[in-house]
């Protein structure tokens, strides 16, 4: 069983400099972090996409997993999930790819237009409305750096959020403050004209972070495993001979002995408390990303 570990380090979390973003291996093993369940939720296979990148002389570089975060972007996250069980975006190919920014791929149109027709445009979905107040567990919370009512930076399910701060809840009519994934590294977003709601089956993933697309573009999920796939697809404006999605699996649907299980570190768990405490007033998209153990 092959493991990999994409972890935040002991050293984040005692206030030692890292650089932006890190993957790193450790020792955890799958079957013991599975039985952790105060540090650790395994990821449901109906919310992650796999997908599988060729480039352009046919040899196959490697696989990306994604997380579904359908609690800020439903719409989306519905959208290329019917676009992984149609098989549309297979054999697409990542046409325009900027180093240090993102890579933008899911172009139906340029090699099937009438497959392209099959996929209207829908309505942007740049922020969510979060309800600190609540304590019903009828949404799932946000973990802050800092206990502040202010602080406007922390994790939902281990994705980055920024927010509003909280003490603006007791002043609106629905007691909500408006809160965003922020394009960190390693965020999936998806591509539009300017026209905000005109994104359709066109997504990019960030190779850096680009905060100028905050809540202008929908986030809708983040790489879990294959980051290092990601930033070695070709690149280019337009891409010469450019790197192909071979496939596009909603994990769900593979063969049961083909489903890559995801591990990721709740950052509501007192493992990851140190992380929360140690970085108050930080952004969120100059830490690591949260720790996710893979095994397929």
């Amino acid at each position: 069983m092959r493991k990999l570990v994409t972890s935040l380090t002991l050293a984040l979390s005692l206030g030692v400099a890292l650089p932006s973003w890190a993957q790193t291996t450790n020792e955890i093993p799958f079957e013991d972090a599975l039985q952790d369940t105060e540090n650790w939720r395994e990821v449901a296979p109906e919310n992650l996409l796999r997908f599988r990148v060729m480039d352009g002389r046919g040899q196959e570089k490697g696989i990306i997993l994604i997380e579904l975060a359908e609690f800020t972007a439903p719409g989306h996250t519905e959208r290329f999930t019917e676009l992984a069980r149609s098989g549309d975006l297979d054999g697409t190919v990542f046409h325009r790819v900027i180093d240090g920014f993102m890579a933008q791929g899911g172009d139906i149109e340029s090699i099937n237009p009438e497959k392209a027709e099959n996929w209207p445009n829908i309505e942007g979905e740049f922020v969510f409305r979060r309800h600190p107040l609540k304590k019903d567990g009828s949404e799932p919370s946000m973990q802050k750096f800092g206990q502040d009512s202010s602080a406007t930076d922390g994790y939902i399910m281990g994705f980055p959020v920024q927010t509003q701060s909280e003490y603006l809840a007791s002043l609106t009519k629905d007691q909500a403050v408006e809160s965003w994934i922020p394009h960190c590294k390693g965020v999936v977003s998806t591509a539009r004209t300017n026209d905000p709601n005109s994104a359709s089956t066109q997504f990019f993933l960030m190779r850096d972070t680009t905060h100028d697309l905050d809540r202008r573009y929908t986030a809708w999920g983040r790489v879990v495993a294959g980051q290092d796939v990601v930033d070695s697809i070709k690149t280019g404006e337009p891409v010469k001979i450019p790197d192909m999605l071979i496939s596009a699996d909603l994990v769900a649907d593979l063969p049961e002995d083909e489903q890559p299980r995801v591990l990721v570190q709740k950052t509501d768990g007192p493992a990851f408390a140190p992380v929360l405490e140690a970085n108050a007033g930080a952004n969120v998209c100059t830490l690591p990303a949260v720790p996710t153990i893979v095994s397929e």
